[in-house]
């Protein structure tokens, strides 16, 4: 018997120095990010997959919770409880069965972090070996700190960040002595002993937890005999800081991360980073309010971006409703048809190739007949027509897709595609008539880079997140370069500008509305705007020199939109820019040296002497029609002679 204990120790103390001298393991899922908004205020701590908190701010209930009924002689072993061990054994052999575990929190870190839960003897020592190697290279407070931010907490909720927001809508350091110990029983079994799932397993564990630190000296007598008299509130929602949508402008800056070279994937998940974004809190949580005020039912969907067009810096994202019901990123994931939020980009090619504002086609039911032989018979919102010729800025105005067709066919459809591709679209785009019309589905924010390139003025521009990389010594490992590189005419593209502001002018009203008319009264700043709808898809999007707002509502399964989510989502966008420039000093385009503007009929493009019709056309010198001949009476004189 001698012998064997001395073999036993000597056994141990061989193994602890060869966990001493192995190489210190990696602990891959420990807090090594840190995400940081544009005021460099930290957002979010942890992993490329979970939240993290640092021992000192969870609460001391829970630490004293969790280790009286896990592991109550967790800072006197050294990885295992060996008099526990033992016990497991005589009470499993008594039983005839595994009735008995004793698994120490050093154990059950390694089982979260490397290893799968079978029962086999290969696994059995592989995590004894971990778990040697995790005691003697770690403190205990590190290896309490990592097991408790990577433990199951039920209802998809991995470590105690998500935990404590998702249950009870707190931080970990603001738990109440209940809630830690509610929180502490439900490792045991997630999916049984969460309060959600079912309420009394939860506090008959709860009530477990409580005795193990009674009996510990955690807490007196009187305390554990005022604990669960009354109903405990149970909060169950993830809103994380207070956002229930912020979790998807953290994926995108975690997409983002992953696809930076300069940032190989074995540095994401092993070393320390310093994230320094482009989020403007702000703005995201204005953003947020103004779309769950506007949302019209518990299924609608959305996916909307804030973009400062002078950088290419997307300031604020959401990629849905509520991160917490679904975490699919339709800002990132997802396509969709844009409706006629594509026609701005074959009015630039217009205006690239001859055509002027002030170009006419008639808008009326057409037939065209294709070049492979078959027809194609378009036709406007609710089938109106003007039934006469009208101007490429009233067809703009009031979404004509006659109009739109018309042009895509006399121009050629590589036009188009030509001009989204030199803005920056890499989507697929289909040579077909009805291109102009949002057939062809697009992700949002490469839809928002073609659109940034009109608002910065004909400028290309990557949009990003992530202004910078520092490792935890404040070493810049990598630094967001600006491109700015001019891929458009400044000239046609002020002109499209100016034509997008018609969209919200009332001297278009004709024969249908302007489609953004309905929001012009909430504007305090000139923007160009413009709209697209499909029977599934509703999409706005305006801009002027200093902010650019895109939105995208609809239904995952695609249900059929009505107008109630096209009102909702005008009003969620106007709401959402007007906040976003309340305090920026704007001003709209400065008019090129080589534009010229000339009054005319709104929709004709005739010279009018009728003031409320009027508009100013835009023309590169040259190109401007000639009215010499022609009388023009503005607003002050008719309002003189009457």
């Amino acid at each position: 018997m001698l012998f064997g204990f001395i073999s036993f120790i000597v056994s141990i103390i061989g193994l602890y120095t060869y966990a001493y001298l192995s190489p210190k393991l990696d602990l891959k899922t420990s807090g090594s990010l840190y995400l940081y908004d544009n005021e460099n205020n930290l957002v979010y701590q942890g992993s490329a997959t979970n939240e993290w908190a640092n021992i000192e701010d969870i609460s001391q209930y829970l630490i004293d919770a969790t280790i009286a009924v896990e592991d109550k002689n967790f800072y006197k072993h050294n990885g295992f409880d060996y008099l526990r061990i033992a016990k497991a054994m005589y009470i499993n052999i008594k039983n005839g069965a595994i009735v008995q575990g004793a698994s120490t929190i050093s154990q059950q870190y390694i089982k979260n972090l490397y290893l799968d839960f079978g029962q086999t003897w290969k696994r059995k020592i592989e995590e004894a070996f971990l778990t040697l190697e995790l005691e003697v290279h770690y403190e205990k407070d590190e290896i309490l700190e990592g097991y408790l931010n990577t433990i199951n907490y039920g209802q998809g909720n991995l470590g105690i960040v998500n935990a404590s927001s998702y249950y009870f809508n707190k931080k970990p350091s603001e738990l109440t002595l209940e809630e830690a110990i509610i929180l502490a029983g439900i490792s045991k079994n997630p999916s049984k002993y969460n309060p959600v799932s079912s309420y009394d397993d939860c506090i008959s564990r709860a009530k477990i937890v409580a005795k193990a630190m009674l009996d510990n000296d955690y807490i007196d007598e009187a305390t554990y005999n005022s604990l669960f008299t009354k109903k405990i509130d149970i909060y169950g929602q993830n809103k994380t800081n207070n956002l229930q949508m912020l979790m998807y402008y953290q994926d995108a800056v975690l997409n983002e991360l992953a696809n930076i070279k300069e940032i190989p994937k074995s540095l994401v998940d092993s070393g320390g980073l310093k994230i320094y974004t482009t989020l403007d809190m702000d703005l995201q949580a204005n953003l947020e309010k103004n779309l769950l005020e506007n949302k019209v039912d518990d299924e609608i969907q959305v996916a909307s971006i804030i973009v400062n067009p002078n950088t290419g810096a997307i300031q604020a994202l959401t990629g849905g409703m509520n991160y917490a019901t679904s975490q699919y990123n339709r800002a990132i994931s997802s396509v969709r048809q844009v409706g006629s939020t594509m026609k701005p980009f074959l009015y630039y090619a217009a205006l690239e190739n001859n055509m002027t504002m002030s170009s006419t086609f008639s808008s009326e039911p057409t037939t065209f007949n294709l070049s492979n032989g078959q027809t194609y018979s378009p036709s406007n919102a609710n089938d109106i027509y003007s039934n006469k010729d009208i101007t490429m800025a009233a067809a703009l105005a009031l979404s004509d897709n006659i109009y739109a067709v018309k042009t895509n066919l006399f121009l050629g459809v590589n036009q188009m595609i030509n001009v989204a591709r030199k803005t920056g679209i890499t989507g697929n785009l289909n040579k077909v008539a009805s291109l102009p019309l949002g057939t062809s589905e697009l992700n949002l924010i490469d839809f928002a880079t073609g659109y940034t390139t009109f608002a910065a003025g004909g400028y290309k521009k990557d949009l990003y997140f992530i202004k910078k990389i520092e490792d935890l010594e404040g070493n810049v490992i990598y630094e967001h370069e600006h491109k700015n590189t001019l891929v458009l005419n400044p000239n046609y593209t002020y002109i499209l500008n100016e034509m997008m502001t018609s969209t919200s002018n009332d001297a278009f009203i004709d024969y249908t509305t302007p489609t953004a008319l309905t929001i012009a009264s909430k504007f305090t700043n000139k923007y160009a705007i413009k709209t697209g709808s499909t029977n599934t898809d509703f999409w706005i999007v305006g801009y002027n020199k200093d902010a650019l707002v895109m939105t995208w509502m609809g239904y995952d399964d695609n249900k059929y939109i009505n107008n109630s989510v096209r009102s909702k989502s005008k009003n969620a966008w106007v709401n959402t820019i007007e906040y976003a420039l309340k305090d920026v000093d704007t001003s709209w385009y400065e008019t090129p040296k080589n534009v010229v503007a000339i009054p005319l009929d709104a929709v004709t493009g005739k010279v009018t002497t009728d003031s409320d019709k009027a508009v100013l056309y835009y023309y590169v010198k040259g190109s401007e029609p000639s009215i010499s001949n022609e009388v023009y009476v503005s607003k002050e004189e008719k309002k003189d002679s009457d």
